[in-house]
């Protein structure tokens, strides 16, 4: 059996098979599942089901490249690019200036980053566990504008397989109108690492949201959100935010430093007071 899935994914016996994505996608579902019986069944998976296995696999990930146009492709491809750029920046420790020190330990650090601009770093511990924020700022995106007052709307767009999805962003004006309305339009990428979660994103073109009458179109990116349980206390999480903003239009820097500063500021404090105002996950009806 296993022998005729194998040729059957690979098409090499039916010329017809080839173009079929759906047939060839569950023939490597087959094909795994095949391979774990026969591993199963005996003390240790032969030399011969651990190649077979390989090669299966890279097949699955060769035929889930098919599954996608070239759009969705490259809305991918800029998401994961969003995310290397964005841990680029983060994994140097040199050159962060202090912008705003909070006496519960917050902090907002930036520095300026050639061919990118200036750049804020949010560091905070939050009292919940990672699956907690995950949860909030993965699972329930659109949701938050329902806690955070920077924000009037998160829609998704488009979801393109497990990982990436397109958004449209709202803000909110800022304080005192210092600046007026923005939106976003993002690529966003969602990548889980053993305990470590990393969530990136950057401005992107999308042709169903064309710029909105009386609403400025801002840029993001690269930025990124970094999760992982605090060392020590796996209850408690480290949340590490660079921030990356184009707002666009005429505005002062020292303005425009002000409110990107405050907003992440902002942004922890009003996660804080949702997560602790909500019921756990577990515990919803």
């Amino acid at each position: 059996m296993l022998q005729a899935t194998f040729k059957l994914c690979a098409g090499s016996s039916y010329r017809h098979v080839r173009n079929m994505k759906g047939l060839r996608h569950q023939a490597v579902l087959a094909i795994g599942q095949e391979l774990n019986r026969r591993a199963l069944g005996g003390p240790t998976p032969s030399a011969w089901i651990n190649q077979v296995r390989r090669r299966s696999s890279l097949l699955g990930s060769r035929l889930e490249d098919t599954l996608y146009s070239d759009q969705e492709l490259a809305y991918i491809n800029q998401g994961e690019e969003a995310m290397k750029k964005a841990l680029g920046i983060l994994s140097s420790q040199e050159g962060w200036k202090k912008e705003n020190q909070q006496a519960n330990g917050d902090k907002v650090l930036s520095k300026v980053v050639p061919d990118v601009g200036k750049v804020f770093r949010l560091e905070v511990v939050v009292d919940q566990p990672m699956e907690r924020l995950y949860e909030e700022l993965v699972e329930r995106m659109e949701a938050m504008g329902e806690w955070n007052p920077n924000v009037k709307e998160i829609k998704v767009l488009q979801k393109i397989g497990k990982d990436t999805v397109i958004t449209h962003e709202l803000a909110a004006e800022s304080a005192g109108n210092l600046v007026g309305p923005r939106d976003f339009v993002s690529v966003r990428c969602a990548k889980r690492r053993g305990s470590t979660c990393v969530l990136a994103g950057m401005a992107t073109q999308f042709g169903q949201m064309p710029e909105q009458k009386g609403v400025i179109r801002a840029e993001h990116g690269p930025t990124c959100m970094v999760l992982h349980p605090l060392a020590g206390s796996p209850s408690k999480t480290k949340l590490t935010w660079l921030l990356s903003i184009d707002l666009k239009g005429w505005l002062p820097k020292t303005i425009i430093n002000k409110v990107l500063s405050q907003t992440q500021v902002d942004f922890a404090n009003h996660l804080r007071k949702h997560l602790e105002s909500s019921p756990a996950p577990e515990a919803r009806c």
